[in-house]
């Protein structure tokens, strides 16, 4: 019997009550749905042009078959073929496998990461002729995707795994990111070789690095020493962001530039050291509304300099 003075709830409320989803939870769930329904279909397109490239040349059917049609999914797909790239005599591919596997589906956050990166590949580099040859042959999508695993190693405590991970990308692709970096999604690096990213950095969603980049300390500071980079950014190939400076969402940084101070967002920086195009004091403000997905390199060219070739 309820207690003296309150009325115990009907079944029906009582069940209403504990099954009734709030709406937070609703939008979780139809995001998580429609998160899986876009990775299924880009896996879905990834073995349609895979099964077409074996039919084209034989030479690459048993190659096509063993690291991506003969696999159920993406996460099953790229961890095994990860652990093959990355395996040395001591660290064997089938520990790799079982490693990046059970990152991967035990944070489908990785998963949705991987496709944004497929994508951003895919749309932005016009030398890119499909998702299955940037899964496979794409150095700079594999090593953003090799990295997010050693990064939730790091944030697990496993910094010695980590670490020997972060040694074996940078061994194989050339491309140095510590563990404890943060990356976003919807991320390229355009060829990527040469491409150094220190402990602190901090690269926000849709921008695009070009090889040869370096986010990098000054040498004098401890603690938090690396570059803050904003969303949809882009950094042109060498240039060189060096300290705990701030690029601004939606900036460029030219080719070949030194940056040591802040850049505001949407404005670009170029030369070394870099100034802004348009003066300190009113810096040109570039109408792109996002540079890191347009790769437009040279739109400031005409207020920059008269000198043409």
């Amino acid at each position: 019997m309820p207690p003296a003075g309150k009325l115990q709830n009907s079944p029906e409320k009582q069940s209403n009550e504990i099954f009734q989803p709030s709406e937070s939870e609703s939008a979780a769930a139809i995001s998580a749905a429609a998160a899986d329904a876009e990775a299924a279909g880009l896996w879905t397109q990834i073995k349609a042009e895979a099964r077409h490239d074996a039919e084209e040349e034989p030479a690459l059917a048993s190659y096509l078959y063993s690291t991506i049609l003969s696999h159920s999914s993406l996460e099953r797909s790229i961890s095994f073929h990860l652990g093959n790239k990355l395996c040395s005599s001591t660290l064997l591919s089938t520990l790799l496998y079982d490693l990046f596997l059970n990152t991967f589906t035990s944070d489908p956050s990785l998963r949705n990461a991987t496709v944004a990166d497929l994508r951003a590949a895919r749309v932005r580099d016009p030398a890119c002729i499909s998702f299955s040859q940037c899964l496979l042959n794409y150095k700079g999508f594999l090593a953003i995707q090799a990295h997010r695993v050693s990064h939730k190693l790091w944030t697990q405590s496993r910094k010695p795994l980590a670490l020997a991970l972060h040694s074996r990308v940078s061994d194989v692709f050339a491309v140095d990111i510590h563990p404890a970096a943060k990356i976003g999604r919807g991320i390229l690096l355009d060829h990527a070789t040469g491409v150094v990213i220190g402990e602190t950095a901090v690269i926000g969603n849709n921008v695009s690095i070009l090889h040869h980049v370096t986010l990098g300390g000054t040498g004098k500071a401890c603690g938090d020493r690396h570059p803050k980079i904003g969303d949809g950014c882009l950094i042109g190939a060498g240039a060189t962001i060096l300290g705990n400076v701030k690029i601004g969402c939606g900036a460029k940084v030219g080719a070949g530039s030194v940056v040591l101070i802040d850049v505001p967002p949407r404005a670009t920086a170029v030369g070394n050291p870099a100034r802004l195009v348009g003066g300190k004091e009113k810096p040109r403000n570039d109408d792109e509304e996002c540079p890191g997905e347009s790769m437009d390199h040279t739109s400031f060219i005409s207020e920059w300099s008269d000198y043409i070739i």
